[in-house]
């Protein structure tokens, strides 16, 4: 296993009216560190274009993760494919990015818009191999990647949008290249690049988009761990434990609940300063402790993190109102959706009488839901997600 891992994010918009997105975006996972993203726009809208496109996702993606080559797939594919007799063209098109080892990425694309290459925040044209299967013109590519190097998918909603509204002639690649570039930043994960870029589209369509629009982005990253406690432990003997295995962990540290900040200020033989103003008024202050990236409150603060984490999820929903707060949920929010990659919980399950039914066993309480529910969220971001419990 290597240091890196392959981040990624992909948003769409359905075409006004419309309540089925025509595109599909399908990810199967190899190992863990190899994938196969697949971006299918069904000719049209509606049902029938949603149905087509997760057809064509699917079946390419599940080849790829069983070992197939590509040629195979696209050939199986491309062959099946029906063609509209009106307009001669395919029902669906797709694009593929099979990324091997964090390190290397195939791309197949078939008449969707090519996919754009970023290399330290810049445009990079890559090489273009043009394979006909069957009488289909294919793209095939083969991309050495760095970490931070970002390929971006994207259906063709993406360069109609404005067309005869905010753009004579749509939004093109080359628009799209140069958005990119001005707004890029090292920080972003996937799922902020395409949020941003879908959020442009929608603006473009003046909120009425004409066309199924997608954008599946992949980031190259070097691994990092974050490191989450919350709770002391059920046996206060295990607290010394606890806390020697929670701070020998490499990466940041967050530390969640009053008593648990407590008890890592008394290992760590440091004060806690609380800080008196509430940033958000229903979200308890942070507090600060040398040795320690963030303190918080318990489980108000986590319940936050967790709405936000499900919006997160949700591919309709470009909300990150989080993103540019400071209060404690915020800050969370922050550090596990965008900069981790990595999560490591740890958790005590002493029995707070503030947040415990006295029904019912130490598995239903509201601390033990949130962190389970929380951890299900960061494991579809595609994080790598370990729970440890005291």
């Amino acid at each position: 296993m290597n240091n890196l891992c392959t981040d990624v994010g992909y948003l769409s918009i359905n075409k006004y009216g419309e309540q089925l997105c025509g595109d599909t975006v399908d990810i199967a996972c190899q190992n863990e560190n190899s994938l196969v993203l697949v971006l299918a726009d069904g000719l049209g809208s509606g049902v029938k274009a949603s149905i087509l496109s997760t057809l064509t996702s699917k079946i390419i993606s599940t080849m790829l993760a069983n070992n197939m080559t590509i040629e195979d797939c696209v050939t199986t594919v491309v062959s099946t494919l029906p063609v509209c007799e009106k307009r001669g063209i395919a029902y669906s098109t797709f694009t593929i990015i099979h990324v091997v080892d964090n390190k290397t990425a195939e791309v197949i694309q078939y008449d969707n818009p090519h996919v754009i290459y970023l290399h330290n925040g810049r445009n990079y044209e890559y090489d273009k191999i043009n394979l006909t299967i069957g009488d289909k013109s294919i793209y095939k590519s083969k991309i050495e990647l760095s970490p931070g190097d970002v390929l971006v998918a994207m259906s063709d909603g993406a360069i109609y949008a404005g067309v005869g509204n905010a753009l004579n002639f749509g939004w093109q690649r080359t628009n799209i290249i140069e958005f990119l570039e001005a707004v890029y930043d090292d920080s972003y994960s996937a799922k902020m690049l395409s949020s941003i870029l879908i959020d442009q589209c929608s603006q473009l369509y003046d909120n009425i988009p004409g066309d199924d629009t997608t954008f599946a982005t992949i980031k190259i990253r070097k691994r990092k761990p974050i490191n989450l406690m919350i709770g002391p432990p059920s046996n206060s003997n295990d607290v010394n434990k606890m806390m020697t295995l929670f701070f020998a962990k490499d990466g940041k540290h967050i530390v969640c609940g009053g008593t648990t900040s407590y008890l890592a200020a008394q290992y760590l033989g440091k004060e806690i300063h609380t800080e008196l103003d509430y940033v958000d008024p229903e979200i308890p202050p942070i507090s600060k402790i040398e040795g320690v990236e963030l303190a918080t409150e318990g489980v108000i603060t986590i319940n936050r993190v967790l709405s936000y984490a499900k919006n997160y999820v949700d591919d309709s929903n470009c909300n990150t109102q989080w993103k540019l707060q400071k209060d404690g949920a915020s800050l969370i929010a922050n550090l596990l959706f965008e900069e981790s990659t990595d999560i490591n919980f740890y958790v005590g399950k002493a029995i707070n009488p503030a947040h415990q039914n006295p029904e019912l066993p130490i598995n239903f309480s509201i601390k033990m839901r949130l962190i389970d529910e929380l951890a299900d969220c960061l494991i579809k971001m595609g994080k790598r997600v370990n729970v440890s419990y005291f």
